[in-house]
Order: structure tokens, then sequence, then C-alpha cells
């Protein structure tokens, strides 16, 4: 398998100039990959407006560490492929939780068991807008 290295630079721009057609372009890569890849369980968490650091979180499953590492291989090759530069990368080594981050959307593909204990799906559909209360 080969993989960008860890902690690569990634091209793609979080400016306004990129547009919404290019971030629309980056989403339908990404799922198109995944499907292709036969990556399980594709949920689609829309976080604009809730997080700066990207537009749209998916998570995937595989069904072992060689199906994550390979989706995780086919999907760089293809937002590379798409013109939208390298993503950056973290996980690899392992495989248990590939974590790929293209700018405006933040891929992360599990293993079905690790997927189940970290529930991110949870996390992020929480809403991050309504105020907390503490009380003590």
């Amino acid at each position: 398998m080969t993989f960008e290295s860890e902690g690569a630079s990634s091209a793609t721009s979080h400016s306004a100039a990129s547009g919404t057609p290019q971030r629309a372009d980056l989403l339908e890569t990404v799922l198109a990959s995944l499907e292709d890849s036969k990556a399980e369980d594709v949920v689609t968490i829309d976080i604009t407006g809730k997080s700066p650091m990207a537009d749209q979180v998916i998570v995937a499953s595989g069904r072992s560490h060689r199906h994550v590492g390979a989706i995780a291989d086919h999907l760089l090759r293809d937002i590379k492929d798409a013109g939208h530069g390298g993503a950056q990368v973290e996980g690899v080594p392992q495989c248990d939780w590939v974590l790929i981050d293209a700018g405006d959307v933040v891929v992360h593909v599990f293993r079905p068991e690790v997927r189940a204990f970290y529930n991110i799906e949870k996390l992020w559909s929480a809403d991050l807008t309504a105020p907390v209360h503490y009380s003590g």
C-alpha cells in the first residue's frame, strides 16, 4: 500500500476563493471513492458553521485492517487525481482508524469495533451551538 506521508501539506484551500462548487466536487469525489472501495456504513455529517476546520465529516467502516488501509489508499489517490491536491493522513501504520483531512472534507475510516468504541457520529451530530449550562 502507498500513502501520503503523515503530516503532508494539504493543497486544498480553506479560503472563500475555493468556492462552493469545488467543495461539492470534493465531497462527490470522496463519496464515489468510498463507494468504489466498498466502504461500509458511510455517514456524512454537515458541520458547516459548527467548526472552522471543515464543512463535512464523513465516517465509514472497513471490514479489516487491510480493508481500512485499502480504502484510505484509494481515497488519497482519487482526491489527488481529481485535482484537490494532497490530503493529510493519520493512523496509517495501525489501520484501526485512519483520518484523512482533505480540507473542507474530513474522512474517518474505522474498523467496526473501533468505530463503535469512539462513536464519532454522536460527537459531531450534537448541537454544538446550544448553550452549555454548568451547575456546581
